[in-house]
């Protein structure tokens, strides 16, 4: 294996250029001419590659920073190195192939992914109001639950960007009960392609209720324990507090979302301004912060645990017995022994496989609450059975772009806590 060269090379030498591509060898470039007084930097500047293989880079990107000391005076964020060409692939799948890219979009939280994406479908096909409502409540089951997995990964990975591998490993394993709750229904630790449209693709196990109550009880206590550990330890709060502040509006006027918007006291959540599902139906609060630093975006996802265990403590109790999938042959597969000793089984199931949901002619745009703000779809559909055109609103992306602006004139050191709560998930980005 080849040895790495060095992330960090002073202005006007060769020792990074010879590992740099075209790409990156052109923008180092600029950065030099800048640093030379072309954009009245000072000569003694130092050009920092952070990235794009790098174990604060929470997935694959670069950032080309200009220091000035330990001061940070540019910093051009690049993401593009974990390209999933989600939108390209959707147009040659059928309706029904998508739900496995949506898996990859963000695959920290992917069955909020599969819940926003046949929410919108289901709009198209005008059957939103059509669906099973057991199929719903199993919907918000695995999207709250999947909701914490994304909150703990967060919480996790920052805490142990700055010392506390504690913390890491305690939120670690309280993720680890819900994937195996997750796995327990979908057969899958990871990319689960759960959700249907017009429904689940199968109903809850006999056990699962137990064992959620389980999973929530071993997670409130390791949540409490990382509580304990970090929220009144100085050296935490120094590196958090006042780090990364941004006001409410420059949050609303650069379009954040989620709990990095929340953090500034703002309290916009899908979940209620614009319910969906049976979001309306629970006795829930939407966490919002003071100050809008790192630190409110860390507490914000705490508490947001806390509030999606009341949600899933909820359902569980109200979830009603019922089918969990649509009865309409154009859009559900008929059942097994149908297809194999019937012809019009056979059919209808061949129809829908090759061909796709037919889904009328239009387009729409659908949003949800993902874990890191407001997921949405936009559909364009042609008639067939695969979509002409599927974009993607990821939460994260539209934050990342504010990112330089958060870490201008701060230390390089304050870098690693504000990318950390801003959450990039690489695959929802570089789509």
């Amino acid at each position: 294996m080849a040895t790495p060269a060095s992330p960090i090379a002073p202005s006007g030498t060769t020792t990074q250029r010879m590992t740099l591509g075209a790409r990156e060898l052109e923008d180092f470039e600029a950065l030099e001419r800048d640093a030379a007084g072309d954009a009245g930097m000072p000569s003694d500047s130092m050009t920092l590659n952070f990235g794009p293989s790098h174990p604060a880079m929470h997935g694959t990107i670069r950032m080309v920073i200009q220091l000035d000391g330990e001061r940070i005076r540019t910093c051009d964020v690049q993401p593009g190195y974990l390209h999933r060409g989600f939108e390209k692939e959707a147009e040659h799948a059928t309706y029904t192939q998508v739900f496995p890219y949506t898996d990859r979009l963000n695959y920290v939280s992917p069955m909020l992914n599969n819940v926003g994406y046949a929410l919108a479908v289901e709009r198209l096909l005008g059957i939103n109001h059509r669906i099973p409502e057991r199929a719903q409540f199993i919907r918000v089951l695995v999207g709250e639950c999947s909701r914490i997995t994304d909150h703990l990964t967060c919480l996790a990975a920052s805490a142990m960007e700055l010392g506390g591998f504690t913390a890491f490993l305690y939120l670690v394993k309280a993720r680890e009960y819900f994937y195996e709750l997750l796995e327990e229904l979908s057969g899958a630790r990871l990319t689960h392609s759960y959700v249907r449209i017009g429904g689940v693709a199968h109903d809850l196990t006999p056990t699962w209720a137990e064992h959620l109550e389980s999973a929530l009880s071993r997670m409130e206590k390791l949540r409490d324990d990382t509580s304990k550990l970090l929220l009144d330890n100085k050296i935490f709060r120094d590196r958090m507090e006042d780090v990364g502040t941004v006001s409410k509006e420059f949050a609303i006027a650069w379009g954040w979302t989620g709990p990095c918007l929340r953090s500034t006291g703002v309290a916009y959540d899908v979940r209620k301004d614009h319910p969906y599902l049976v979001y309306d139906r629970f006795d829930w609060e939407v966490p919002v912060g003071e100050r809008g630093d790192c630190y409110d975006r860390f507490l914000c996802r705490l508490e947001e645990i806390v509030q999606s265990t009341k949600i899933l403590r909820q359902a569980i109790k109200m979830i009603p017995d019922g089918p969990v999938m649509i009865d309409d042959p154009r859009i559900a597969l008929p059942p097994k022994p149908a297809v194999y000793n019937t012809i019009e089984g056979m059919i209808n199931h061949f129809k829908i496989i090759v061909d796709g949901i037919r889904v009328p002619a239009g387009e729409v745009y659908s949003y949800t609450e993902g874990g890191n703000g407001e997921l949405g779809f936009y559909i364009v559909s042609d008639g067939t059975g695969r979509p002409y055109k599927c974009r993607v609103r990821p939460p994260c992306f539209i934050i990342l772009q504010s990112l330089p602006y958060l870490v201008q004139d701060r230390l390089v050191s304050d870098l690693v806590p504000t990318f950390g709560m801003v959450n990039m998930i690489g695959g929802e980005c570089d789509r």
